[in-house]
């Protein structure tokens, strides 16, 4: 019982924290990981993270992935293919290339420097979203290309995420993978993606289809959940993160006919209690025992956060054929890291590709630069407005 009541705590906190966050018009997953920072050993340490509290986490983490996959739109993906695509590599290319060598000089090892640029190297564009409706530029070219681009960013991130672990699997041959040698798990990883390529092509739409002729309550939601699981464990058991096959799982449901009715379902479920579950436990994770010495890691890399993502994508947009004052807006629209930052800092943090240590200066970069990331936005709009005035 004990357990409930710190729950019952915990969601009733971050519903009132995240009410306040929205109407200072800040994420409210901050506040959801202010929560967990204040709550935890960081500051009052009453609550800390458990077993049970660790299992509803992660299940948060991979109904997030799975909601991010189903909102992957990609035939706005396929419409800008061009100039989305070559946002994205470059907003992908450059904080690796930057933020991973300033790691290196910072004292990180080679493999926690790779992993913070492959962090930095996400976006989360649902802030940046809010503010292009906010100026009515949501369906412009720049707002299109923003979102396709996120799309690409995410598939790449994940990815990317899927090689690290991969590789810190296999030189531990450890945990996953069910103790295969490495050359095994490689093996069983490219089967994973081609599976995925089969799900995501035909059975996810015949289950989705199936479900619909079974008399049962919400019969298409609850395929869509098995779906979702059954991809996470499948990726789990190959030496992958759970979350990684939940995002794949998302873009399978995205290609079928019911794509809104699985997403109205997911998001009260996830919503209601997991998902805050897995940011209130980003801020139970944190520690300042060392913000005096790390503070000029944290400015430094805040910086670089905000320039390698503006920079990056900007000159990505300008190689499309954007204008400079265009090309800001798409550079500025890329800064937020988001939930899709936390998410890998989190399933890295899990892997062992990034300390204990180091890990509540990377979220605090992290929430700095999504904080920065929609005031940045909107002095893009307003000089774009004021160039074509």
């Amino acid at each position: 019982m004990e357990f409930i009541a710190v729950l019952a705590g915990l969601l009733l906190a971050t519903q009132l924290v995240a009410h306040l966050c929205r109407r200072v018009e800040i994420p409210e997953v901050i506040g959801q990981i202010l929560v967990g920072i204040i709550a935890g050993p960081a500051v009052l340490d009453w609550v800390h993270l458990n077993s049970m509290m660790n299992e509803f986490q992660e299940i948060g983490v991979i109904i997030l992935m799975f909601i991010a996959g189903l909102e992957s739109d990609l035939s706005l993906l396929k419409k800008y293919l061009k100039p989305a695509v070559i946002v994205a590599i470059v907003g992908v290319v450059i904080p690796i290339a930057v933020m991973s060598p300033v790691s290196y000089a910072f004292g990180f090892t080679k493999l926690e420097s790779l992993f913070i640029g492959v962090i930095f190297a996400t976006t989360s564009v649902s802030i940046s979203v809010a503010v292009l409706r906010e100026f009515k530029r949501l369906d412009s070219r720049e707002g299109a290309t923003i979102l396709g681009a996120a799309v690409a960013d995410d598939i790449i991130g994940v990815i990317l995420l899927s090689i690290m672990i991969s590789v810190i699997n296999g030189s531990s041959n450890s945990g996953h993978g069910n103790g295969q040698p490495l050359g095994i798990v490689l093996l069983m990883q490219l089967v994973f993606f081609g599976g995925t390529y089969l799900l995501i092509r035909w059975l996810a739409p015949y289950l989705i289809h199936m479900s619909d002729r079974l008399l049962t309550v919400a019969s298409t939601s609850v395929m869509a959940m098995i779906i979702c699981l059954g991809m996470a464990a499948i990726a789990d058991y190959v030496g992958l993160s759970g979350a990684v096959g939940s995002f794949f799982a998302g873009i399978a449901v995205a290609n079928t006919k019911h794509k809104e009715v699985v997403d109205r379902s997911f998001i009260p479920i996830g919503y209601a209690m997991f998902i805050p579950l897995f940011f209130v436990s980003v801020g139970l994770n944190m520690r300042f025992d060392n913000l005096n010495e790390s503070i000029v890691f944290v400015v430094v890399m805040t910086v670089l956060a905000c320039l390698t993502k503006l920079l990056g994508c900007g000159a990505g947009a300008k190689l499309s054929g954007f204008s400079i004052p265009s090309s800001y807006v798409v550079g500025s629209g890329m800064v937020a890291r988001g939930e899709m930052g936390l998410i890998t800092a989190q399933i890295g943090y899990e892997a062992h590709l990034l300390s204990p240590m180091y890990y509540s200066d990377v979220i605090t970069v992290i929430i700095v630069a999504t904080v920065l990331a929609p005031f940045i936005l909107k002095h893009a709009l307003k000089k774009s407005v004021n160039e074509i005035g």
